[in-house]
């Protein structure tokens, strides 16, 4: 039973990678809609029952898997790239750049895609791809922080992804230079804020209520891997 799914899993992820392929021609002009899943099935030769099967909501699957592709070749960067002697906020920066490279070929497909999100009916899908680009980043620098933190560095790096990526979508610089620039200022910002907290730490009337309601914050885990996989767009670190 267990050989048979997986193969299933590989059908339909197989499936998936071909239609995003050949949906890439189409989605400029179309959007991430109906009318590119049926160019998609015709280009690539997926057998339209297999492309319901990785496709069951339509257009929308098919954007979602475009976002995973996306998170995928970053992690593969990452995991490649030497950040041995780079600082922290560096990494963190390389992490954010690396995923916007890995589809500027295809910005404009980021673009309907972006637009998509951003309608009431998919903006849970959109916060949920946006979470699990921030959770791949900081699993693969190495975050180990299973409290209040592991909730606090992804929602600040969401917060710096998506101002960045709308930021490089009207980018025309060369090199998207101003992009990095703006990049490496909300970073700054972010730094800035964790600095502050750190002092704040060292406050003694700080220490005063983590001894007392403060405590409440011990509590409060990160979820388990089953229950991550609960949120809209969440994509697991296991494969």
């Amino acid at each position: 039973m267990v050989a048979k799914k997986k193969t299933e899993e590989n059908h339909i992820a197989g499936a998936k990678k071909a239609l995003v392929a050949a949906a890439l021609n189409h989605v400029m002009f179309d959007g991430w809609g109906s009318e590119t899943l049926a160019a998609a099935i015709e280009d690539s030769g997926v057998d339209p029952t297999l492309a319901g099967q990785a496709c069951p909501r339509g257009g929308i699957d098919l954007a979602v898997a475009f976002h995973r592709q996306g998170d995928a070749a970053m992690v593969e960067a990452l995991q490649a790239a030497k950040m041995e002697e780079m600082r922290y906020r560096d990494r963190i920066a390389l992490g954010v750049r690396q995923r916007l490279e890995a589809v500027a070929e295809n910005r404009e497909a980021v673009r309907r895609g972006v637009a998509l999100f951003a309608l009431p009916l998919h903006a849970g899908d959109g916060a949920g791809l946006i979470w699990g680009t921030s959770d791949a980043i900081w699993n693969v620098l190495g975050d180990t922080s299973r409290d209040v933190n592991w909730y606090t560095k992804r929602a600040t790096l969401s917060g710096v992804y998506s101002a960045t990526v709308l930021f490089w979508l009207g980018d025309d610089s060369p090199g998207y230079a101003e992009t990095w620039a703006f990049l490496d200022r909300r970073i700054d910002d972010v730094m800035q804020i964790e600095s502050f907290k750190a002092k704040v730490r060292g406050n003694p009337l700080f220490k005063s209520f983590m001894a007392g309601p403060g405590r409440l914050f011990d509590h409060i885990k990160a979820p388990s891997d089953n229950a991550q996989s609960d949120l809209p767009g969440y994509v697991s670190d296991k494969g």
